[in-house]
């Protein structure tokens, strides 16, 4: 039995201005006419039920996902009082399915990735919870080949100790790798030894805690109560300590340490859909080049995004290598060697 948690705590301050700390970017249609968020549900909800998806979010944010999830049980939405990285988030909500899933396998995913081979990525999770029936104490971590001598992501060294579940290479992790200059990120491209760290996870709920018990001890100790209270009484057992945590990625905290640690290379085309630049691989464009959302026409010109998120008409005529995004609170005109250090200029306009 696979239960997910999806993280959708972010604010998403890389998509600035369309993305707010009111409706950061896991709410926003980017890519395609659902949310990111409804698109991550969408992909798992054929080998994991509703009442066994998890979304783990903020207070300002669970009416969002009550909107955007109407089939999500409201008992589903964990709430953080705060963020305090991926480790609290992850240790809160694996103490929260336990109540309910004792002997749960838990996937971990977050809320704003692209994966278009959706097919290829459930049969992976099936093949990762067919390998942990029998090997209860691994964490496995799916780990995508590099294309490109990429800066952004994380990078996971593989060894070559593997093992073989159904369609599935499940390879021994040598050790996790923080986001490279480029020429450590070329040289990781060319020894082939490397993946990208997509963070996703998948562990047993039980087993999970243990890592906790063992090397965060302090956010253990915090969040251990939520298995003790009634329920009416989780959240504000949750609120009351959650302060306590240690506010770590689960990389450093748990990940970096752990023994039984594997990476499944999985070719499924993700994408950590993180910045202006990676919506333009996967937007459509028109003949000229041209990404355009909302009330927008564009006469000669070419190679624009234009996003109108307005009832205003968004005209540009012999524009080229330009972002628009029109909101309500402003319109935004940008060459595109800037629009993905936009959020930087927040704090003088």
């Amino acid at each position: 039995m696979i239960c997910a948690l999806i993280m959708a705590g972010g604010q998403g301050t890389r998509f600035w201005p369309l993305s707010t700390e009111e409706k950061p970017k896991q709410f926003l249609n980017l890519i395609g006419s659902k949310t990111m968020i409804q698109m991550t549900v969408d992909r798992i909800k054929h080998i994991i039920p509703m009442d066994k998806i998890f979304v783990c979010t903020g207070e300002r944010y669970v009416d969002l996902v009550k909107t955007q999830l109407p089939n999500l049980p409201k008992r589903n939405i964990i709430i953080e009082p705060e963020g305090r990285n991926t480790a609290p988030c992850i240790a809160l909500s694996a103490f929260y399915i336990e109540r309910y899933y004792k002997d749960a396998k838990m996937v971990v995913l977050p809320s704003d990735h692209l994966i278009k081979n959706e097919q290829k990525f459930r049969e992976i999770l099936l093949d990762c919870e067919e390998y942990l029936d029998k090997n209860i104490k691994s964490i496995i971590t799916l780990g995508m080949k590099p294309n490109r001598p990429e800066t952004g992501y994380g990078y996971i060294k593989f060894s070559d100790e593997t093992d073989i579940i159904n369609k599935s290479e499940i390879i021994r992790v040598d050790k996790f790798v923080e986001k490279p200059n480029f020429e450590k990120a070329k040289e990781y491209l060319k020894e082939k030894k490397y993946l990208w760290n997509g963070g996703m996870f998948i562990w047993t709920v039980n087993n999970i805690l243990e890592q906790f018990a063992k090397y965060i001890p302090e956010t253990y100790e915090a969040l251990k109560g939520i298995s003790k209270v009634d329920e009416i009484d989780i959240q504000r057992e949750i609120n009351k300590n959650y302060k306590n945590t240690c506010p770590i990625s689960v990389d450093y905290g748990i990940l970096e340490k752990a023994e039984e640690i594997y990476v499944i290379p999985s070719d499924i085309g993700w994408d950590d859909i993180g910045t202006w630049k990676s919506i333009e691989r996967y937007r459509e464009k028109d003949y000229q080049d041209n990404i355009v959302s909302g009330d927008v026409k564009v006469i000669e010109s070419k190679s624009n995004m234009a996003i109108n998120n307005t009832n205003k008409k968004v005209i540009m005529i012999g524009m080229e290598d330009t972002m628009t995004v029109e909101t309500e609170e402003a319109i935004f005109i940008v060459n595109k060697n800037y629009m993905d250090n936009l959020r930087d200029y927040k704090a003088i306009l």
